[in-house]
């Protein structure tokens, strides 16, 4: 299990994660706001749209993933899909913001 927070509008929801599901996965179960999850986790759209910590190492994006976040409002460097991102210990106490479209 990892713990991790998403921030969403400056409320924090801390969420536990269990190792290998998805980060996306976590929140749902979590209710955490503004992770929508329209496709479920099949990357086909971007409505669990992130933006990771510049120090957060974790794998890069795939070229499908990279796709998907070309519809995504507010891209950035550390723009990432949480439904792309798998929970691992490198995610213990990182904040994950959601980004108020």
């Amino acid at each position: 299990m990892t713990t991790f927070v998403f921030e969403f509008d400056g409320t924090d929801y801390p969420v536990t994660g269990e190792l290998g599901e998805s980060v996306m996965i976590a929140a749902a179960r979590h209710r955490v706001p503004g992770i929508d999850a329209d496709c479920g986790g099949g990357c086909s759209c971007a409505t669990c749209h992130v933006y990771l910590p510049s120090e957060l190492e974790v794998p890069a994006a795939q070229d499908m993933e990279l796709d998907m976040l070309d519809f995504a409002d507010g891209l950035t460097e550390q723009s990432r899909l949480s439904c792309q991102v798998v929970v691992t210990p490198a995610l213990q106490d990182a904040r994950i913001v959601i980004p108020k479209l």
